[in-house]
């Protein structure tokens, strides 16, 4: 198997490629190699690149205007990232993503795969349903937030992303739970 074949069957697993779909898939997605701290995406920045995580941590956040930070997503292996406001409507980027951990991503534009959507239907159909899916954990992530108290949202927090917690700060995961760092000791305390 190419190299380049390696990284496009991670990132569009079960599906199955002629050689001539591989090249033009190769031929958009770039290879982005950040290290930890680095950021991707700043406010104000034009977010026209959507990211797949071959390795690595990432996260998404948005700072209130008070200082406070919001984290919006953790990203991890296998999982896509970007200011999504922006990158779907082509407006200014109102969230920061960075790198919680050394990475390697893919990195490809919305012109490029409403190019790929085109050439290869079978991508636009892999898309749309890694974009319902991601409508559908987002719905029930706000309405989880909204309806269930922080222990409960801690629990499906370490359902959602098992491993996390050894990689990531507890104020990033208190952010992502809308609670303080001392609430999230507390309810460690009391598991």
């Amino acid at each position: 198997m190419q190299k380049s074949s390696l990284y496009i069957s991670h990132i569009f697993k079960n599906l199955i490629f002629s050689e001539k779909e591989i090249e033009t898939i190769s031929a958009v997605f770039q290879k982005v190699t950040v290290k930890k701290g680095d950021t991707l995406i700043v406010p104000g920045d034009t977010a026209d690149s959507q990211y797949y995580i071959l390795e690595g941590c990432l996260r998404s956040f948005y700072v209130d205007y008070q200082g406070k930070e919001h984290t919006l997503q953790f990203g991890t292996k296998d999982w896509w990232i970007s200011d999504y406001t922006a990158f779907f409507t082509a407006s200014p980027a109102v969230m920061t993503v960075e790198a919680l951990q050394n990475s390697t991503l893919y990195k490809i534009t919305q012109q490029q795969k409403d190019d790929l959507y085109s050439k290869i239907p079978k991508v636009e159909t892999f898309f749309r349903r890694k974009l319902e899916s991601a409508f559908s954990a987002f719905q029930r992530r706000i309405l989880s937030g909204l309806s269930q108290p922080a222990k409960e949202r801690y629990l499906l927090f370490i359902k959602t992303y098992p491993d996390i917690e050894k990689i990531v700060k507890n104020y990033h995961i208190a952010s992502y739970l809308g609670i303080t760092t001392e609430s999230l000791s507390r309810i460690r305390k009391e598991m």
